[in-house]
C-alpha cells in the first residue's frame, strides 16, 4: 500500500492538518533550522562554542530527518511518537545551551518549537488511537 493511502487510512483528531498544510509550514521552517543550526556548527568549527552547545543540534536535526523513514517508511507509529519526542525536547535543550551565546538562534526556534509541539500532540493522538485502542 503506498504510503499516503495508509496514512489517510489512520484514525486521526478531527483538527489534524491537511498534507498540505503540512508541506507549507516545513517549507517555511528548514530555511530557519538550515540558517540557525548551520550557524551554531559554525561558530563549533570556528571554536567559539564547545561541543556540549552543538550536540543538542545534531541530536534533533538527526532526529528530524528520520522521522519521516519511521513515519511512513517503517510505518512505526510508536517509534514515529518517540522520535519526535526526541525532537520536541531537543528544541527545548537547543535554546537553553545556545542562549547564552546567540540569543537570535534561540529566538529562531520559536517557531519550530510551536510546530513541532502541536507535531507531536499529533503524532501521540495518532499513535493513541491506531496503536492504543485498538
Amino acid at each position: 500500500m503506498p504510503w499516503m493511502e495508509w496514512y489517510d487510512n489512520l484514525a486521526k483528531p478531527s483538527w489534524t492538518p491537511a498534507p498540505s498544510t503540512i508541506g507549507l509550514i516545513w517549507q517555511i521552517l528548514y530555511p530557519i533550522i538550515l540558517v540557525s543550526f548551520g550557524y551554531v556548527f559554525v561558530q563549533k568549527f570556528r571554536g567559539k562554542v564547545g561541543w556540549m552547545v552543538v550536540l543538542p543540534f545534531a541530536i534533533n536535526l538527526v532526529a528530524n530527518l528520520i522521522f519521516t523513514p519511521i513515519q511512513f517508511g517503517m510505518r512505526s507509529l510508536p517509534l514515529a511518537a518517540v522520535d519526535i519526542l526526541i525532537v520536541w525536547a531537543t528544541i527545548i535543550w537547543c535554546v537553553v545551551v545556545v542562549w547564552p551565546h546567540f540569543k537570535w538562534v534561540a529566538i529562531a526556534q520559536v517557531p519550530y518549537f510551536i510546530w513541532v509541539s502541536l507535531a507531536t500532540v499529533l503524532q501521540l493522538s495518532i499513535t493513541w488511537m491506531n496503536v492504543m485502542e485498538r
